[in-house]
């Protein structure tokens, strides 16, 4: 009886660690991992609203598209990680720079980083995927870029996966079916967030 008794006392030793392990450990990455997809959801849904009160259409433009607001994801120079911006490409070359970006209207402070992946007062340190929130890695499932992938809106609730460099070529890139923005962390726990075409619904993925 006291053999028995020892052994179901072990099981209940291990069972609470296990608890304790996955509360004090495992926890503090689900949670940032959970608060990185909040954060994108909510500035996705941002991307999305400022495409609809800022028309980019400019049928004197023929590349006004490339000027859609756009949600781009990067890697940081050095492997150190990734990161992502919000904007309107006004030049038209391809690549944000500060002035482009959005200005978070809660915070003052651009979504925005360089490559470099550094903290500036100026700027969102949300943006900052891997230093932030220990994601390593996004996996997109409409990425039709070279790159880590983007999301873009036009002002009639469309979503493109990426904006024609060729001119008069506004429709492509649309995308027709639902995307999802899958971000991983440093323990390969995954989150993702969804992406409705036409209607441009977007929300963190239950399944």
């Amino acid at each position: 009886m006291k053999n028995s008794f020892s052994i179901l006392e072990l099981i209940l030793v291990l069972f609470i660690l296990s608890l304790i392990t996955t509360t004090f450990y495992l926890k503090p990455h689900e949670n940032k991992l959970s608060n990185a997809a909040n954060r994108i959801e909510l500035y996705l849904k941002q991307t999305r609203y400022q495409s609809l009160i800022d028309n980019k259409e400019n049928q004197r433009d023929e590349k006004w598209h490339r000027q859609r607001w756009t949600f781009k994801f990067f890697n940081c120079s050095g492997n150190k990680g990734i990161y992502y911006v919000i904007y309107s490409d006004e030049n038209k070359m391809g690549h944000p720079n500060e002035n482009e970006s959005l200005l978070d209207p809660l915070t003052k402070k651009r979504v925005y980083s360089t490559h470099n992946c550094e903290y500036d007062e100026k700027r969102s340190k949300y943006v900052l995927l891997t230093k932030e929130f220990d994601v390593v890695d996004t996996n997109i499932s409409c990425n039709s870029t070279k790159g880590l992938g983007q999301i873009s809106f036009g002002n009639d609730g469309k979503v493109y996966s990426r904006l024609s460099t060729h001119e008069n070529r506004s429709e492509d890139y649309e995308i027709k079916n639902s995307c999802y923005v899958e971000l991983i962390n440093k323990t390969g726990q995954k989150k993702s967030i969804k992406i409705e075409p036409n209607t441009g619904f977007i929300g963190i993925n239950k399944e």
